[in-house]
């Protein structure tokens, strides 16, 4: 049976991360709510009075009677059924603990938009988002980037070594959608990082995911999601 994707249907946000990892190994699954009726079941999914372990909110994911939610464990599940992570035991933890690292990355982004926190609009707080986008850009983009760039440079040609992994697929997203939300300050930025950028190309490249970004299935980039572009967080 094909994998369920729970997620919302409008925006790449989280979700995106999961359907690169299925594009690229070329699973079956379906985008549940973006089909007729999905988000209503996606919603009844989350009820706890109907699973005994109802995911806390979207993404998750159905595989058969298992029902698996947060964006690092979807991919430490899938890695290792679709050669997506190493065989190791060791070495599978050290992945996931680098996807973690990028969950870590994906807040601060969002909350360069959002720093006083989801339940005021972007308008409410457009003083507090310059301030910690300025910051942002300052400190926290060179540490978190700067640090697999590092790890790439052990190796090589993708984090871990020769063979590509689900945290490689994140760090494509991480760089497409710094370069839709700040094309001003990542550009500035991306010769201070130029392993990565290779990355980048390198997974582009891939013939699942190119024709992935090529379909219907890749949702644009839009001002609701994760990465949202505001020109005036871009100075």
């Amino acid at each position: 049976m094909p994998y369920e994707l729970y997620y919302w249907p409008t925006i790449q946000g989280r979700g995106e991360y999961i359907r690169l990892a299925l594009e690229e190994a070329g699973a079956s699954y379906v985008d549940v709510a973006r089909r007729s009726g999905g988000e209503n079941k996606m919603m009844a999914m989350m009820d706890s009075r109907r699973l005994k372990t109802p995911p806390f909110a979207p993404p998750f994911l159905k595989a058969g009677n298992v029902v698996i939610a947060q964006v690092a464990n979807i991919l430490l599940y899938l890695g290792a059924r679709h050669g997506l992570a190493p065989k190791s035991e060791a070495a599978r933890l050290w992945i996931h603990q680098l996807q973690l690292t990028v969950t870590d990355f994906v807040v601060e982004v969002h909350d360069t938009h959002h720093p006083l926190g989801p339940t005021l609009y972007y308008e409410d707080q457009i003083g507090e988002a310059k301030k910690r986008s300025r910051e942002f850009w300052k400190e926290r983009v060179p540490k978190f980037l700067g640090y697999f760039e590092d790890l790439i440079a052990r190796g090589g040609p993708y984090v871990h070594g020769r063979r590509i992994t689900y945290v490689d697929l994140s760090l494509f997203q991480l760089v497409e959608g710094l370069r839709y939300a700040f094309p001003h300050s990542m550009k500035a930025f991306e010769g201070d990082v130029p392993r990565l950028i290779e990355l980048r190309e390198r997974v582009a490249a891939r013939p699942n995911i190119k024709a992935y970004l090529q379909s219907d299935r890749r949702i644009a980039f839009n001002t609701d999601g994760i990465f949202r572009h505001y020109p005036a967080l871009d100075k």
